[in-house]
């Protein structure tokens, strides 16, 4: 399996994708972060910041701007041990955050907020994936699953 982390989609069919409607139901996006040593800003800007401490801000920011477009930041933690399986390198973090639908997150990516705030996410992130899981049907109704669905 090959792995290709990227800060911002670079293959156009994949596009094309994302702007497709997508699963039912809300999804959740579990997003794989490598952050960088040192934060590196597109505009030249001199800083101390780390990678993550610039990602931080960014992630500050989403948290507040996810439930404008219904959603909200639902998890995110470090990585710190592989138990199964094999990679060149670990993420440095997992996050997942809710949206209503795939439409929505777009929506909220395409923002005037979101696009201020992304600054701190390419200054600090080395590379990530971005996962879209839904919930099947039958899972839905399960007690664990009505409190991750209630706001």
């Amino acid at each position: 399996m090959d792995v290709r982390n990227e800060v911002f989609p670079s293959d156009p069919a994949r596009m094309a994708q994302m702007m497709e409607k997508g699963p039912d139901g809300p999804i959740f996006m579990v997003n794989l972060l490598k952050f960088k040593d040192k934060a590196e800003y597109d505009d030249g800007r001199e800083t101390d910041l780390s990678g993550r401490d610039a990602y931080m801000i960014y992630g500050r920011a989403v948290a507040d701007i996810l439930p404008k477009f219904g959603g909200r930041a639902v998890f995110a933690a470090d990585v710190t041990f592989l138990a199964l399986g094999d990679v060149e390198e670990l993420w440095d973090e997992v996050a997942i955050a809710m949206y209503p639908s795939r439409a929505d997150m777009v929506r909220m990516s395409l923002s005037e907020e979101w696009r201020d705030a992304a600054v701190h996410r390419s200054a600090g992130l080395k590379g990530q994936l971005n996962i879209e899981t839904v919930l099947p049907a039958a899972q839905q109704a399960s007690p664990w699953a009505k409190n991750l669905l209630q706001e």
